[in-house]
Protein backbone atom coordinates (compact mmCIF):
# COMPACT_ATOMS: atom_id res chain seq x y z
CA UNK A 1 0.00 0.00 0.00
CA UNK A 2 1.01 3.60 -0.91
CA UNK A 3 -1.55 5.69 0.64
CA UNK A 4 -1.89 5.15 4.10
CA UNK A 5 -4.43 8.02 5.63
CA UNK A 6 -6.78 10.71 4.02
CA UNK A 7 -7.80 13.76 6.41
CA UNK A 8 -9.70 16.42 6.14
CA UNK A 9 -8.00 19.98 7.19
CA UNK A 10 -11.29 21.17 9.56
CA UNK A 11 -9.15 23.94 10.26
CA UNK A 12 -9.53 25.33 6.98
CA UNK A 13 -13.08 25.19 6.15
CA UNK A 14 -14.63 28.37 6.47
CA UNK A 15 -18.15 27.03 6.80
CA UNK A 16 -19.60 23.63 6.88
CA UNK A 17 -23.02 24.72 5.55
CA UNK A 18 -21.56 25.50 2.18
CA UNK A 19 -21.12 22.54 -0.68
CA UNK A 20 -19.29 19.92 -0.28
CA UNK A 21 -19.00 20.53 3.41
CA UNK A 22 -22.64 20.52 3.74
CA UNK A 23 -22.73 17.11 2.55
CA UNK A 24 -23.35 14.95 5.67
CA UNK A 25 -20.78 12.38 5.28
CA UNK A 26 -18.02 15.30 4.35
CA UNK A 27 -19.36 17.81 7.35
CA UNK A 28 -18.71 15.07 10.27
CA UNK A 29 -14.95 13.51 8.20
CA UNK A 30 -12.16 13.65 9.87
CA UNK A 31 -9.36 10.94 8.42
CA UNK A 32 -9.58 7.41 6.72
CA UNK A 33 -7.05 5.02 7.94
CA UNK A 34 -6.59 2.76 4.50
CA UNK A 35 -6.24 -0.81 5.58
CA UNK A 36 -6.36 -2.48 2.41
CA UNK A 37 -4.46 -2.86 -1.18
CA UNK A 38 -8.41 -2.07 -2.30
CA UNK A 39 -11.02 0.29 -1.08
CA UNK A 40 -14.55 0.23 -2.18
CA UNK A 41 -16.23 3.86 -1.24
CA UNK A 42 -20.06 2.62 -1.83
CA UNK A 43 -23.18 5.04 -0.66
CA UNK A 44 -26.15 6.42 -2.71
CA UNK A 45 -25.49 9.27 -5.37
CA UNK A 46 -24.95 12.47 -3.52
CA UNK A 47 -23.69 10.91 -0.57
CA UNK A 48 -20.04 12.22 -1.03
CA UNK A 49 -18.14 9.10 -2.20
CA UNK A 50 -17.13 10.47 -5.78
CA UNK A 51 -16.47 14.34 -4.18
CA UNK A 52 -13.83 12.79 -1.83
CA UNK A 53 -12.68 10.01 -4.53
CA UNK A 54 -12.15 13.20 -6.90
CA UNK A 55 -10.54 15.36 -4.09
CA UNK A 56 -7.85 12.50 -3.90
CA UNK A 57 -7.40 12.56 -7.67
CA UNK A 58 -6.96 16.56 -7.05
CA UNK A 59 -4.26 16.00 -4.25
CA UNK A 60 -2.77 13.18 -6.34
CA UNK A 61 -2.43 15.95 -9.30
CA UNK A 62 -4.07 13.42 -11.49
CA UNK A 63 -6.74 15.19 -14.40
CA UNK A 64 -9.85 15.27 -12.16
CA UNK A 65 -11.70 14.95 -15.63
CA UNK A 66 -10.04 11.62 -16.09
CA UNK A 67 -6.85 10.62 -16.91
CA UNK A 68 -3.27 10.80 -14.56
CA UNK A 69 -0.17 13.29 -13.88
CA UNK A 70 0.30 13.86 -18.03
CA UNK A 71 -3.14 13.91 -19.47
CA UNK A 72 -3.46 17.52 -19.65
CA UNK A 73 -6.46 18.41 -21.30
CA UNK A 74 -10.01 20.66 -20.48
CA UNK A 75 -13.47 19.83 -19.13
CA UNK A 76 -15.92 21.97 -17.73
CA UNK A 77 -16.35 21.73 -13.74
CA UNK A 78 -13.65 19.32 -13.22
CA UNK A 79 -12.03 21.31 -10.76
CA UNK A 80 -12.14 19.42 -6.99
CA UNK A 81 -14.10 21.76 -4.56
CA UNK A 82 -12.71 19.54 -1.99
CA UNK A 83 -8.91 19.02 -2.82
CA UNK A 84 -7.68 22.14 -1.03
CA UNK A 85 -8.86 20.72 2.26
CA UNK A 86 -7.52 17.07 2.48
CA UNK A 87 -4.65 15.90 3.34
CA UNK A 88 -2.81 12.55 2.26
CA UNK A 89 0.08 10.42 4.06
CA UNK A 90 2.28 8.00 2.00
CA UNK A 91 4.80 5.54 3.08
CA UNK A 92 5.75 5.09 0.17
CA UNK A 93 4.81 8.12 -1.77
CA UNK A 94 3.92 7.61 -5.80
CA UNK A 95 2.97 9.58 -8.43
CA UNK A 96 2.08 6.89 -11.00
CA UNK A 97 -1.54 6.13 -11.30
CA UNK A 98 -4.83 7.46 -13.10
CA UNK A 99 -8.04 8.42 -12.50
CA UNK A 100 -11.13 7.12 -14.32
CA UNK A 101 -14.56 8.99 -14.36
CA UNK A 102 -16.91 7.21 -16.09
CA UNK A 103 -18.82 10.28 -17.02
CA UNK A 104 -16.03 11.67 -18.80
CA UNK A 105 -14.07 8.81 -19.74
CA UNK A 106 -14.98 9.89 -23.95
CA UNK A 107 -13.37 13.26 -23.73
CA UNK A 108 -10.18 11.13 -22.38
CA UNK A 109 -10.46 8.85 -25.74
CA UNK A 110 -10.34 11.93 -27.01
CA UNK A 111 -7.51 13.37 -25.65
CA UNK A 112 -5.60 10.11 -26.77
CA UNK A 113 -6.31 10.07 -30.07
CA UNK A 114 -5.43 13.77 -29.97
CA UNK A 115 -1.85 13.43 -28.51
CA UNK A 116 -1.68 9.84 -30.63
CA UNK A 117 -1.06 7.66 -27.78
CA UNK A 118 -2.79 4.97 -29.18
CA UNK A 119 -0.22 2.31 -28.67
CA UNK A 120 -0.54 2.77 -25.23
CA UNK A 121 -3.73 1.12 -25.20
CA UNK A 122 -3.54 -1.72 -27.43
CA UNK A 123 -2.79 -0.01 -30.81
CA UNK A 124 -6.63 0.83 -31.19
CA UNK A 125 -8.22 4.55 -30.56
CA UNK A 126 -10.61 3.59 -27.26
CA UNK A 127 -13.08 5.33 -29.65
CA UNK A 128 -13.57 1.90 -32.31
CA UNK A 129 -14.16 -0.26 -29.31
CA UNK A 130 -17.49 -0.68 -27.62
CA UNK A 131 -17.69 1.13 -23.92
CA UNK A 132 -16.64 -2.08 -22.14
CA UNK A 133 -13.80 -3.02 -24.39
CA UNK A 134 -12.51 0.61 -24.34
CA UNK A 135 -12.71 0.16 -20.53
CA UNK A 136 -11.18 -3.09 -19.97
CA UNK A 137 -8.37 -2.16 -22.69
CA UNK A 138 -7.59 1.01 -20.37
CA UNK A 139 -7.23 -1.53 -17.10
CA UNK A 140 -5.66 -3.92 -19.36
CA UNK A 141 -2.86 -1.45 -20.79
CA UNK A 142 -2.87 1.54 -18.72
CA UNK A 143 -3.16 -0.16 -15.19
CA UNK A 144 0.55 -1.79 -15.51
CA UNK A 145 2.84 0.03 -13.29
CA UNK A 146 3.18 0.75 -9.79
CA UNK A 147 0.95 3.28 -8.37
CA UNK A 148 -3.14 4.10 -7.16
CA UNK A 149 -6.11 3.78 -9.51
CA UNK A 150 -9.13 5.71 -8.23
CA UNK A 151 -12.03 4.80 -10.08
CA UNK A 152 -15.75 6.62 -10.24
CA UNK A 153 -18.33 3.97 -11.09
CA UNK A 154 -15.81 1.64 -12.77
CA UNK A 155 -19.33 -0.75 -13.61
CA UNK A 156 -20.69 1.85 -16.05
CA UNK A 157 -19.72 0.53 -19.21
CA UNK A 158 -19.28 -3.26 -18.22
CA UNK A 159 -21.61 -6.20 -18.76
CA UNK A 160 -21.76 -8.41 -15.38
CA UNK A 161 -19.61 -10.97 -17.29
CA UNK A 162 -17.28 -7.71 -18.04
CA UNK A 163 -16.87 -6.69 -14.26
CA UNK A 164 -15.92 -10.34 -13.70
CA UNK A 165 -13.18 -10.22 -15.88
CA UNK A 166 -12.21 -6.57 -14.76
CA UNK A 167 -12.17 -8.32 -11.10
CA UNK A 168 -9.25 -10.69 -12.47
CA UNK A 169 -7.33 -8.05 -13.64
CA UNK A 170 -7.46 -6.10 -10.83
CA UNK A 171 -6.64 -9.54 -8.66
CA UNK A 172 -3.56 -9.55 -11.40
CA UNK A 173 -2.74 -6.28 -9.93
CA UNK A 174 -2.96 -6.47 -6.54
CA UNK A 175 -1.26 -9.34 -6.25
CA UNK A 176 1.95 -8.27 -7.77
CA UNK A 177 1.85 -6.11 -4.59
CA UNK A 178 2.42 -2.94 -6.86
CA UNK A 179 -0.95 -1.28 -7.09
CA UNK A 180 -3.89 0.34 -4.78
CA UNK A 181 -7.20 1.16 -5.37
CA UNK A 182 -10.15 2.75 -4.37
CA UNK A 183 -13.23 2.56 -6.17
CA UNK A 184 -16.28 4.35 -5.70
CA UNK A 185 -19.39 1.61 -7.03
CA UNK A 186 -22.42 0.30 -6.88
CA UNK A 187 -22.27 -3.10 -7.85
CA UNK A 188 -22.55 -5.74 -5.96
CA UNK A 189 -20.49 -7.75 -8.34
CA UNK A 190 -17.27 -5.54 -7.75
CA UNK A 191 -18.09 -5.12 -3.99
CA UNK A 192 -17.40 -9.05 -3.78
CA UNK A 193 -13.47 -8.64 -4.30
CA UNK A 194 -11.76 -10.72 -1.65
CA UNK A 195 -10.18 -9.01 1.33
CA UNK A 196 -10.99 -5.36 0.24
CA UNK A 197 -12.31 -2.71 2.65
CA UNK A 198 -15.81 -1.24 2.19
CA UNK A 199 -16.63 2.15 3.26
CA UNK A 200 -20.28 3.38 3.71
CA UNK A 201 -21.07 7.20 2.84
CA UNK A 202 -24.91 6.38 3.99
CA UNK A 203 -26.45 7.67 7.04
CA UNK A 204 -24.09 10.67 7.42
CA UNK A 205 -20.76 8.82 8.19
CA UNK A 206 -18.40 7.40 6.73
CA UNK A 207 -18.36 4.09 8.14
CA UNK A 208 -16.61 0.59 7.15
CA UNK A 209 -18.77 -2.43 6.57
CA UNK A 210 -19.08 -5.91 5.70
CA UNK A 211 -20.18 -7.08 1.66
CA UNK A 212 -22.91 -8.89 3.06
CA UNK A 213 -24.55 -5.22 5.30
CA UNK A 214 -24.15 -3.30 2.34
CA UNK A 215 -27.98 -2.21 0.41
CA UNK A 216 -26.20 -3.29 -2.38
CA UNK A 217 -26.30 -6.83 -1.80
CA UNK A 218 -29.45 -7.00 0.46
CA UNK A 219 -31.49 -5.50 -2.79
CA UNK A 220 -29.59 -7.66 -5.03
CA UNK A 221 -30.25 -10.77 -3.27
CA UNK A 222 -33.72 -10.10 -2.33
CA UNK A 223 -34.98 -9.26 -6.14
CA UNK A 224 -33.29 -12.07 -7.25
CA UNK A 225 -35.11 -14.73 -4.53
CA UNK A 226 -38.35 -12.21 -4.23
CA UNK A 227 -37.96 -11.00 -7.73
CA UNK A 228 -42.73 -11.52 -8.52
CA UNK A 229 -42.88 -10.42 -5.01
CA UNK A 230 -40.74 -7.49 -5.04
CA UNK A 231 -42.50 -6.43 -8.98
CA UNK A 232 -45.98 -6.84 -7.42
CA UNK A 233 -44.83 -4.80 -4.80
CA UNK A 234 -43.25 -1.97 -7.12
CA UNK A 235 -45.80 -1.84 -9.70
CA UNK A 236 -48.71 -2.01 -7.86
CA UNK A 237 -49.87 -5.38 -9.29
Amino acid sequence: MFLKRIELQREKVLSFQEYPFSIPAIKHFQRLELKSRVTFFVGENGSGKSTLLEAIADKCEFNTAGGGRNNYYEVDASESALGDYIRLSWLPKVSNGFFLRAESFYHFASHVDEVDARHAYGGRSLHHQSHGEAFLSLFANRFNRKGIYLLDEPEAALSPRRQLSFLAILHDLVSSGDSQFIIATHSPILLGYPHATILSFDHGTIEETTYEQTEHYQLTRYFLENRERMLRELLGE
